[in-house]
C-alpha cells in the first residue's frame, strides 16, 4: 500500500514550508493561488495524517483554542509511514487499538478486530478527507478507540474538483500502477458527482512467486435538498488477486541463499506457480443524510452493506507426504544428529539445486494420476461405486464469505458557547460463512470429503470418518464444497454520548457508551465426529459492556497544552477465540466473559510557527483474554486445540514527536516510541483434540513477563527536510528500530516441556533456560529517501482550458539494502516433547523488503 511507500512527514513538511519560502510578492507567479494549488496538489498526491483541522469557535480573544485545532502529529507522521517496515504497531496494540470510520462507520471487522483495508485498497485519492484522533482524546464521530481513530469523509462533496491521471512504478508487491479519478464539486442544482478507477499489476513482486492483479472503483453522488439536507450514495470495491509469501525456517533460507526464500511456489511447465493465493472481493454499498437545521447543530445518518467472498488458498492432502517443501523432515539439520552422511548428502544436494526447495507441481500430478481407486456406496448410495483417479493431493481454498450490514447516526450540538454535546447509536450485524472448496484437484478425477485423522483413529467405524452425515463418502469436484461449513452471527448495537466543555484555559470531556453484543454458531453439516454437537444453531452468547472515558487539557496559551485522558472498557470475546473448535462444534470455552481495558495517557504539546513538539506517555492494561490456537500436536498426532483464557497484558511507554522548521527551507522532523508491553498473568489452556470432545489436558502457561511479540517496542526517527523555492523537495530520513520479540509457543511455556530433564546431565539448567527463552530480535537501521517536483505547466498545455500541474514523486526505501531485519516471525505450534530440543522445529520467520523504490508522475486538472 501507499502508506508503505514514501515518508509523510517529509511530505507535509515540504508541503507547509514549500508556501512559506517562497520569495516575496514581486516573484509570485500571477496568481498567489498558484502557490496553493501546487501545495494542494502536493498534499493530493500522497498520503497524509490529518489531525481535525476545523475552523475555531467564533467565540473571540478571550478562549485558547482547543489542541484538536492545532494540525497534524508529527509523531504520527512517522510512525504511519517511516516506522511501518519492521510493522510498528502504535503503543503495541493488536487489535481494538485502531479503527476506520467511513462516513461514520465502524468497518472494523466484527470477526476479528481487524481493519479490512482490502476492501478499499488502491483508492488513496478517494479517502483523503480524513479526521484524526489520537488515544483517549475526544472526538465528534464515535466513542473512540484507544489508538488512532481515523474518520473518512467518502462523499462526492468531500472530494476536491478536479480530474486526476496518474502512473507509477514500483519493485514493491506491485510493479505498475494507473489511477484515475474525476470529481465536480456541486454544480448549480445542487449536485456533486465523483469517481475513480485504479489497476495494479505484478507479474512478480519482490518476493520470488508472488504476483499481484488487482483494480478498485469508487462512485459517489450528492444531492442538496435545500439549505439543510443533503443525500449521498457510494459504492466501491477491490477485486484483487494475489500469489503470496510464507514464512520459512532459516535454515531453508540459508540452503536457498535468500531471507526472501517463498516456500509458497514452484515451477509448472517452467513457470512459477504460487499455491498460496488470496482473492477477495467485497464491493460496499452506503446512502448517507446530512441534516444542519442551523449552523450549530447537525444530525448525520449512513448506513452500509457488503458482501463478498474472501479466499485463501493452499495445498491439502490425504494420506501422503507432507509437500511442503521446507517440512522439517525433508531438511539436512533432520539427520544432523543421526545420519552424518544423508545431513551432508541433502546439504550440497540443496545448494547446487536450490529448485527443489521450491514445491514439486510436478510430482503431485504424478501422485494423484498413479492413484486408481473405487470408492464404494459413493455419494452414500448403497452399491454405487466409482473408480478413477483418486486426488492425494489437492489445492484448497478456505473461504469466508460474508454478509454485513451497517448503521449510525451521529448528533452534534453546541449548547451553549462552551459546551457542545455529541450523542450517536450504530447497529450492526455480521454472517460470515465458512467452508472448505476444491480449487484444483491436479490432475485426479475426484476428492472424497471424509476426515482422515478420524479415518485412523476410528477404522470400524464408517460414520466418524464423515465430515457429512447426510452425504457420507460424497465426492467432490473442482469448485465443490468439503470439509467443515459453518455460519457465524454477530450482532451488536450501541449508544454513546459526550460532552465537551471549553473553558478560557481548560477543556473537560466526559463520555460514555453502552454495548450489547451476541454470536451464535450454525453448523451446516453434521460432523460424525460431534453429529449432536456441530449440526444446527448453538446457543447465543451475550455480552452488555460498558465503556466511560473523560479527559481535560490546560490551555496555557495558544501554543502550549498539557492533557490527561483516562478510559475503562470492556469489550465482547471475538467469536474466534471463544468456540474451542469452531470447525467442528459448538463448544466455547468455560466460564468466557468480556475483556476489560483500563488505560490512561498524559502528556504536553508545544504548537508554535517554527516548532511542533509533543510528548505522551501511557499506560493500559488488559485483562481476562481469550484465545484459541488450533495445529498439529506430534504427541497425540492430531490437530489439537489449546483454549487459552485468563490474558492479561500490560503496555505501557512515552511517545515524542518534532517538527523543527530551521529556516524558509530546511526542517528537521523526529520520532520516538518507548514502550514495554508483555503479559502479565500465567494464562490457563484447556487442551482437546480435533476428533475427541474429551477435555486431555489443562495446564498453566507460563508467559507472565514475556514480551508482546511483531512489533518493534523501541522506535526512533530522524530526517531533514529540503524545499527549494524552485518547486522541488528532498527528504532524508532514518529510522531506527530495537527490543523486538519473536512469537512464543505456549507449549514451550509449560511445566510438561520441562519434565523430565535428565538432572545428571551438567547442561540440564541450559537446556530448560533454551527451551523458555523468548528470542529477541537484532536491533536495525534503515534509511529512506523521498523527493519530488510539482509545477503549474504553461497555459499552452493546459487541459480543456484548466489549470493543469504536473507532479513527480520518488521514494526509495531501505537505502543502505538491509537485508537481515526480520519484520516478524513465530515458533512454530510444534514441541519436541521427547528429546527436550527445542530446535526441532524451530521458528519462522519474514524479512524486511532490502531497496525499494515507488516512482509515480501525476497530472492535474
Amino acid at each position: 500500500m501507499i502508506k508503505h511507500i514514501i515518508t509523510a512527514s517529509a511530505l507535509l513538511a515540504a508541503c507547509e514550508a514549500y508556501a512559506q519560502s517562497l520569495p516575496v510578492k514581486d516573484s509570485l507567479p500571477k496568481s498567489d493561488s498558484t502557490v496553493v494549488d501546487i501545495k494542494s496538489e502536493v498534499r493530493d498526491n500522497l498520503p497524509t495524517i490529518v489531525i481535525n483541522e476545523e475552523d475555531p469557535d467564533d467565540e473571540g480573544s478571550s478562549v485558547v483554542s482547543s489542541i484538536l485545532t492545532a494540525g497534524r502529529d508529527p509523531f504520527l507522521s512517522a510512525a504511519e509511514f517511516n516506522f511501518s517496515p519492521a510493522r510498528f504497531r502504535l503503543r503495541g496494540y493488536e487489535t481494538q487499538g485502531n479503527a476506520i470510520y467511513i462516513n461514520g462507520i465502524d468497518f472494523n471487522g466484527m470477526d476479528n478486530g481487524f481493519t479490512p483495508f482490502g476492501l478499499w485498497s488502491g483508492l488513496n485519492n478517494a479517502m483523503r478527507a480524513q479526521q484524526n484522533s489520537y488515544g483517549l482524546q475526544a472526538n465528534d464521530f464515535s466513542i473512540g478507540s484507544i489508538a488512532l481513530n481515523t474518520y473518512v469523509d467518502m462523499r462526492a462533496g468531500a472530494q476536491r474538483a478536479q480530474t486526476q491521471v496518474g502512473y507509477a512504478f514500483s519493485n514493491r508487491n506491485y510493479n505498475h500502477r494507473v489511477t484515475l479519478q474525476h470529481s465536480t464539486g456541486f454544480n448549480k442544482k445542487g449536485w456533486a458527482y465523483s469517481g475513480a478507477l485504479t489497476g495494479r499489476y505484478a507479474k512478480e513482486g519482490y518476493v520470488p512467486g508472488t504476483y499481484y492483479q488487482g483494480a478498485s472503483y469508487y462512485a459517489a453522488i450528492d444531492k442538496k435538498m435545500g439549505v439543510h439536507n443533503t443525500f449521498s450514495f457510494i459504492t466501491f470495491g477491490a477485486p484483487t488477486e494475489s500469489g503470496r509469501q510464507g514464512p520459512s525456517v532459516q535454515e531453508a533460507m540459508n540452503l536457498a541463499g535468500s531471507h526472501y526464500y517463498n516456500p509458497s511456489w514452484g515451477y509448472q511447465n517452467g513457470n512459477k506457480r504460487n499455491a498460496n493465493v488470496l482473492q477477495t472481493y467485497q464491493p460496499v454499498w452506503m446512502v448517507a443524510h446530512d441534516y444542519r437545521p442551523h449552523e450549530k447543530s447537525r444530525l448525520f445518518t449512513a448506513f452500509a452493506y457488503t458482501s463478498g467472498k474472501r479466499k485463501n488458498s493452499g495445498l491439502d492432502w490425504y494420506n501422503a507426504p507432507d509437500p511442503r517443501p521446507d517440512y522439517y523432515r525433508y531438511l539436512p539439520s533432520y539427520y544432523r544428529a543421526t545420519n552424518q552422511a544423508t545431513y551432508q548428502s541433502l546439504l550440497t544436494h540443496y545448494q547446487q539445486h536450490p529448485e527443489d526447495l521450491q514445491i514439486q507441481w510436478e510430482k503431485l500430478y504424478e501422485a494423484n494420476s498413479a492413484n486408481t481407486r473405487t470408492i464404494n456406496n459413493a455419494d452414500g448410495v448403497a452399491g454405487n461405486s466409482l473408480s478413477g483417479k483418486r486426488s492425494v493431493y489437492i489445492l484448497s481454498n478456505r473461504v469466508n464469505d460474508i454478509r454485513r450490514l451497517m448503521g449510525n447516526i451521529v448528533y452534534n450540538g453546541k449548547l451553549t458557547n462552551a459546551l457542545t454535546t455529541t450523542a450517536g447509536a450504530n447497529y450492526q450485524q455480521q454472517v460470515n460463512h465458512y467452508y472448505q472448496e476444491v480449487k484444483d484437484l491436479l490432475g485426479g478425477d475426484f476428492w472424497v470429503n471424509i476426515n482422515q485423522f478420524a479415518e485412523r483413529d476410528f477404522p470400524t467405524d464408517p460414520d466418524a470418518v464423515q465430515h457429512d452425515l447426510g452425504q457420507p463418502n460424497r465426492i467432490i469436484t473442482a469448485g465443490e464444497q468439503y470439509g467443515y461449513n459453518y455460519q457465524i452471527t454477530i450482532q451488536q448495537m450501541a449508544a454513546w454520548a459526550q460532552l465537551l466543555l471549553q473553558l478560557r484555559s481548560f477543556d473537560f470531556f466526559a463520555a460514555a457508551e453502552m454495548s450489547a453484543t451476541s454470536f451464535y454458531r450454525t453448523g451446516l453439516n453434521r460432523n460424525g465426529l460431534f453429529p449432536e454437537l456441530s449440526y444446527g444453531r448453538s446457543p447465543r452468547q451475550r455480552f452488555n459492556n460498558p465503556t466511560v472515558k473523560a479527559g481535560a487539557t490546560y490551555k496555557m496559551n495558544g501554543r502550549n497544552y498539557f492533557f490527561v485522558n483516562g478510559s475503562y472498557r470492556t469489550t465482547a470475546p471475538f467469536f474466534e477465540n471463544a468456540y474451542i473448535s469452531q470447525r467442528t462444534r459448538n463448544t466455547v470455552q468455560e466460564n468466557l466473559k468480556s475483556e476489560t481495558i483500563v488505560s490512561a495517557e498524559l502528556g504536553y504539546k508545544l504548537n508554535a510557527p517554527r516548532l511542533r513538539f509533543g510528548f505522551t506517555a501511557y499506560y493500559t492494561k488488559f485483562t481476562n483474554g481469550v484465545d484459541v490456537l488450533t495445529f498439529y500436536h506430534d504427541q497425540y498426532q492430531n490437530f489439537v486445540n489449546y483454549a487459552l483464557s485468563g490474558i492479561n497484558k500490560v503496555f505501557f511507554g512515552g511517545e515524542i514527536g518534532v517538527e523543527l522548521k530551521l529556516n524558509s527551507t530546511l526542517s528537521f522532523n523526529g520520532a520516538a516510541s518507548m514502550g514495554r508491553y508483555y503479559f502479565d498473568s500465567r494464562q490457563r489452556a484447556l487442551v482437546t483434540v480435533d476428533n475427541s470432545a474429551k477435555t486431555l489436558a489443562k495446564q498453566t502457561i507460563y508467559l507472565k513477563n514475556y514480551r508482546i511479540p511483531s512489533t518493534p517496542q523501541n522506535a526512533y526517527s530522524a530526517g531533514w527536510f529540503y524545499r527549494s523555492p524552485k518547486f522541488w523537495y528532498a527528504s532524508i530520513t532514518g529510522n531506527y528500530f530495537s527490543n523486538m520479540w519473536l512469537s512464543p509457543n505456549p507449549l514451550r511455556r509449560t511445566a510438561d516441556a520441562i519434565a523430565d530433564t535428565d538432572p545428571e546431565n551438567p547442561s540440564a539448567d541450559e537446556v530448560k533456560q533454551a527451551i523458555l527463552r523468548q528470542e529477541k530480535f537484532d536491533s536495525q537501521f534503515t534509511l529512506d529517501f523521498f523527493g519530488g517536483w510539482s509545477r503549474l505547466l504553461p497555459r499552452n498545455y493546459y487541459i480543456n482550458n484548466r489549470r493543469t500541474y504536473f507532479l513527480f514523486n520518488l521514494g526509495v526505501g531501505n537505502l543502505l539494502n538491509n537485508k537481515n531485519m526480520r519484520s516478524g516471525g513465530f515458533e512454530q505450534l510444534r514441541f519436541d516433547f521427547e528429546g527436550k530440543e527445542p530446535g526441532k522445529f524451530p521458528p519462522k520467520y519474514y524479512y524486511a523488503f532490502g531497496l525499494n523504490f515507488f516512482a509515480s508522475v501525476g497530472l492535474r486538472f
